[in-house]
């Protein structure tokens, strides 16, 4: 039996709830789902209810995650070109303002939409948007890390090599800086059009976290 095919923005509903459970392991929340499209829950519940009705979802009643994908959609269906392929990376939160508990996928404030012609899907990517200009003259593959540009974070690379960009949180407070490690101790580095951001020195009895490294920075 043939199915209905789903509308431009149901297709792209569809689209990012597959791509969601191929990044996360499980499906989104339709709050998450509404996040990233930037509409309300009950938006995006019709939209969901309606991909039901059309037999392209299944979804378990009274769990919030519990979505199975029917059957893939044809390109000409989801209205989709199939030479664009992307993944979602969560947003969570601004390096310079936000405590530690922003970096928990549970606190994301939306999400990018990344071609994997850009950058290889990896488990466990997030973002962080940047703020400030401590970082402007610092760059990862030609894209600035000047306020407003996105972060990607990969936090299962601990191992820092000197003069990689990472995520820190210091007394609760997030921010980028350039790793610097020696006999003396750890270093965090600015790199800015202004001389007012010293390097922040640490010590192994400070309240800090490095976590991950910088891969790649996506422009707003």
């Amino acid at each position: 039996m043939t199915m209905d095919r789903p509308s431009k923005k149901q297709a792209e509903v569809l689209k990012f709830i597959q791509d969601f459970q191929e990044n996360h392991l499980h499906s989104p929340s339709l709050k998450e789902i509404a996040n990233f499209f930037e509409v309300s829950v009950p938006t995006i519940y019709q939209h969901v209810s309606a991909l039901e009705r059309k037999g392209y979802l299944l979804r378990t009643k009274n769990k919030r995650r519990d979505f199975e994908i029917a059957e893939k959609p044809t390109p000409k269906n989801t209205m989709t070109s199939p030479a664009f392929e992307a993944f979602t990376i969560p947003i969570l939160g601004a390096a310079t303002a936000g405590s530690a508990v922003n970096f928990a996928e549970e606190h994301a404030e939306g999400y990018l939409k990344v071609s994997k012609k850009l950058l290889k899907p990896k488990k466990g990517f997030f973002a962080i948007r940047i703020q400030g200009n401590s970082m402007n003259k610092a760059s990862k593959k030609g894209t600035l890390l000047t306020s407003g540009n996105f972060a990607v974070i990969d936090p299962s690379n601990t191992n820092h090599d000197n003069n990689t960009y990472v995520p820190s949180v210091i007394d609760g407070l997030a921010n980028i800086k350039k790793f610097q490690k020696d006999v003396h101790g750890i270093r965090l580095v600015s790199e800015s059009t202004e001389d007012t951001h010293k390097p922040i020195h640490i010590s192994s009895s400070d309240n800090y976290m490095v976590n991950g490294e910088v891969v790649a920075v996506i422009e707003k």
